[in-house]
């Protein structure tokens, strides 16, 4: 993780050099006048001597934006950067804003680095309820925040976008509006989407949904949380042209999802033909994940994320969904 030690003074660095286990790390905290937080896996832990001054926050801005916050004036308002390696920072302090919209944020004080990772290996159990007779099915994946839903995007498109035993690789889009899929650096997705996946990164949704179709033809279309009614109504037209959707929202359980007016007609409509609901992990809970059909029944539930999960299913409906790739 080199790229996000260097940020840091080199005081700081011997230290997140030898108490960080970097296999499992997967947010550092900095707040000024507080120690460093790491969360590895699910536990929270302070780093000691780590001290955050305000001048040490400012070195890892400076470092963050290369000396030039201003280049970065259009990722401010979104409140995060996007580093080398695909990790986010997000960031935040005291926002400057005009006519209630944000200009800008200043006086910086509180980051977040979340660190990015590949996990091969958590998709894979999901795969054979998501394609039915080789032709892959439009999906919402649902969660609350801190369950996983874009890590869990990303490695689907990577799935689909690449060959496996099971399948030929398909073509893949990913409108990536806030940099959180493919982690785009000048264009270039720092993390493993797919070798044929095309990615639009910092676009709007409901604009970059259309464009993609457009311009690249895809099989596939990959989006990030759906917010209000344009992104419903430009997804609802991106599955008029045959496109498949993958898309997720924010939501604990599908009925809290169905209440939403902007996703409750694509669930009426049964624009989706699968759910994947996501438990939020935390110290106490290692996730869990469900997989429902288009009405809301459900085939499939594990306790946990990896090839180790749990399953909780029904055996005779995972042998009846298992034939089906």
């Amino acid at each position: 993780m080199k790229e996000i030690i260097r940020l840091f003074p080199p005081s700081i660095q011997r230290l997140l050099k030898k108490e960080v286990c970097w296999k499992s790390v997967q947010e550092i905290r900095l707040r000024i006048g507080r120690s460093i937080e790491v969360l590895e896996s699910t536990q929270y832990r302070s780093i000691h001597n780590t001290g955050m001054t305000a001048e040490n926050l400012s070195f890892v801005l400076n470092q963050i934006s290369q000396f030039s916050l201003y280049r970065f004036k259009d990722e401010l308002k979104e409140g995060f950067i996007t580093i080398e390696g695909g990790h986010r920072v997000g960031l935040a302090g005291k926002a400057n804003t005009h006519q209630d919209h944000v200009e800008t944020l200043k006086h910086i004080s509180f980051m977040n680095i979340r660190v990015a990772k590949s996990t091969p290996g958590q998709v894979k159990q999901l795969i054979p309820y998501l394609n039915t007779s080789g032709q892959w099915l439009s999906t919402m994946v649902i969660g609350p925040p801190h369950s996983g839903k874009t890590t869990l995007l990303r490695e689907i498109a990577r799935y689909i976008g690449s060959d496996n035993p099971n399948n030929l690789a398909s073509k893949v889009a990913i409108v990536d509006e806030r940099s959180e899929i493919a982690a785009s650096t000048r264009g270039v997705p720092q993390l493993d989407v797919g070798f044929r996946t095309d990615v639009m990164d910092a676009c709007p949704k409901a604009e970059g949904m259309m464009m993609m179709i457009r311009s690249m033809s895809p099989e596939v279309l990959v989006v990030d949380e759906i917010g209000g009614m344009k992104d419903a109504e430009a997804l609802r037209e991106a599955t008029y042209t045959g496109v498949e959707v993958i898309c997720s929202v924010h939501g604990h359980n599908f009925a809290s999802v169905k209440k939403r007016p902007s996703v409750k007609q694509l669930i009426e409509e049964e624009v989706f033909k699968r759910y994947i609901v996501l438990d939020r992990l935390s110290p106490e809970n290692q996730g869990g994940c469900k997989v429902l059909d288009q009405s809301g029944q459900a085939l499939a539930q594990w306790k946990g994320r990896d090839l180790n999960a749990v399953d909780r299913s029904g055996h005779h409906i995972d042998r009846h969904y298992m034939g089906r790739v």
